[in-house]
């Protein structure tokens, strides 16, 4: 097993809320949606945190007989399929994700704002930290290659350093979505689940039954868009109406049956597995990580609203991104540094599980923080909209092509697709940086559009403009979608 794409989870933030103490909503009243809720501020940078320790103590390198090695340390670990079900935390990111839509989309409806102007802020805001990303690192790798570095040991850095992105792509892809699953939910939630579960459960028998692996990727979309569906139930209310031994039952119950599925079951009991393809265990994971989170988070709520942890978790929603697409660069680039040391005066690397190798995960952990910490300080702007991502906005100017908010969604996928799929090579990298330039042009508002949301012509929802959307920036009351 290699450093798989799958076990990839991220966290982020909504952007900045303008305050008004004027009646908002187009019935003159204010806007009756979900507010902020510490809460789910304090999870998502818990899911963050985990995903950068898990990440971080998966590198291994070494050097053997026939060179350097960059390995997954844990995959030989007899404890992680154990470990795995308290570090798979994909579940709850997207019920936290789906509370946080749901959130965000009623406030705009009440606004008098459409689905495409929804969808157009939250394509600027996940598009301009990706576009950094393969701009830089695409260019990164050719001058290594150029330089006389292997090819394989260019291909193999690519490589993991696109894995991260499985995830926003999906994710744009539920974004996209999420006018839609939201005005299903809100007329037929039980059918809408009961049909997502169908045709998981359908993926998933067709995928055994077959021995094509191809087909379980379906549920890519179906498994992630049924667990958002469950932030949307936490988001209105339903989950909170149940009783609270009726919420410890619930997951009870499903953990049994993911007990069940992965010990008599077809299915693998190291649930990071589950990720690829997605199976119906990461549904019945986010069942019981949606009760159980319903049930801490009075008291979770209580501890984020302090002065002192209201701090660092409003830090990690204004770089939530960018941690996310450059941990595993960060990762990348400090075991190059060991290689160099290797070489140079002889530093001692030693084999992954061995007891010195367990003996240096602190140490390991600090220097990995230390570089994650300084590429964020370097790359955050991008998240914010400046640098080079403003660059890019003004060639889609000069272009002066309208994108169709469809087509920029489709481009945006796309864009992130190719780099994850074919790696960081020249003509892909280029070819995904013009999708992603296509996806950030469409999430521009059309011409006219700041004319019809000017004061004169009715509310304009500031939060949603490609300037002012941010995963987690600013204000902390609105830092929920991401």
């Amino acid at each position: 097993m290699t450093l798989n794409a799958e076990r990839i989870a991220v966290v982020g933030r909504e952007p900045t809320r303008v305050r008004s103490r004027k009646p908002s909503g187009p019935t003159g009243r204010e806007p009756s949606g979900p507010r902020r809720d510490a809460a789910i501020d304090a999870a998502r940078a818990a899911c963050l945190v985990v995903v950068f320790a898990l990440h971080a103590m998966m590198v291994g390198v070494s050097v053997g007989a026939a060179g350097p090695v960059l390995e997954n340390a844990l995959e030989h670990w007899s404890g992680f399929a154990a470990a795995t079900w308290f570090v798979q935390i994909m579940p709850l990111f997207f019920v936290i994700g789906g509370y946080s839509a749901w959130s965000q989309w009623r406030r705009m409806q009440e606004r008098g704002a459409d689905a495409a102007t929804y969808v157009r802020g939250r394509l600027a805001r996940l598009v301009r930290p990706a576009i950094a990303l393969v701009a830089v690192v695409g260019l990164a790798l050719a001058v290594l290659a150029a330089a006389g570095l292997p090819a394989e040991v260019v291909a193999t850095a690519g490589y993991r350093i696109g894995q991260p992105l499985w995830f926003l792509a999906v994710y744009l892809a539920c974004t996209s979505l999420v006018p839609l699953m939201a005005r299903a939910h809100a007329r037929h939630p039980f059918t809408t689940v009961v049909v997502l579960v169908a045709i998981v459960a359908a993926v998933d028998i067709a995928r055994m039954t077959t021995g094509i692996e191809a087909i379980g990727f379906a549920n890519l979309l179906a498994v992630w868009l049924l667990v958002q569906q469950g932030g949307f139930f936490l988001a209105d209310g339903a989950v909170d109406r149940m009783p609270r031994a009726a919420r410890l039952w619930a997951a009870l119950a499903a953990f049994v049956v993911l007990l069940a599925l992965t010990g008599a079951g077809p299915y693998s009991p190291d649930l990071l597995m589950n990720l690829n393809p997605p199976t119906v265990c990461l549904v019945v994971l986010g069942v019981a990580q949606l009760a159980l989170f319903s049930l801490v988070r009075p008291a979770l709520r209580r501890w984020a609203e302090r002065p002192r942890p209201a701090r660092a978790i409003a830090s990690f929603g204004e770089w939530g991104m960018t941690l996310y697409l450059w941990h595993m660069p960060a990762f990348i680039v400090l075991a190059g540094m060991l290689l160099w040391l290797n070489d140079a005066v002889g530093l001692a690397l030693p084999v992954p599980l061995e007891p010195e190798w367990w003996a240096t995960r602190a140490i390991w952990l600090v220097a990995a923080a230390v570089v994650t910490a300084g590429l964020v300080l370097v790359f955050r702007r991008w998240e914010r909209g400046a640098s080079a991502a403003v660059t890019a906005v003004r060639v889609g100017r000069l272009a002066a092509v309208r994108v169709p908010v469809a087509v920029a969604a489709v481009s945006g996928i796309l864009g992130v697709g190719l780099v994850l799929v074919f790696g960081f090579g020249v003509w892909i990298a280029l070819a995904a940086l013009v999708l992603l330039a296509v996806a950030l042009r469409g999430a521009r508002e059309p011409v006219g559009t700041e004319r019809r949301n000017s004061p004169r012509n009715g509310p304009r929802d500031t939060r949603t403009t490609p300037a002012a959307m941010s995963v987690g920036g600013g204000s902390m009351e609105a830092q929920h979608n991401m």
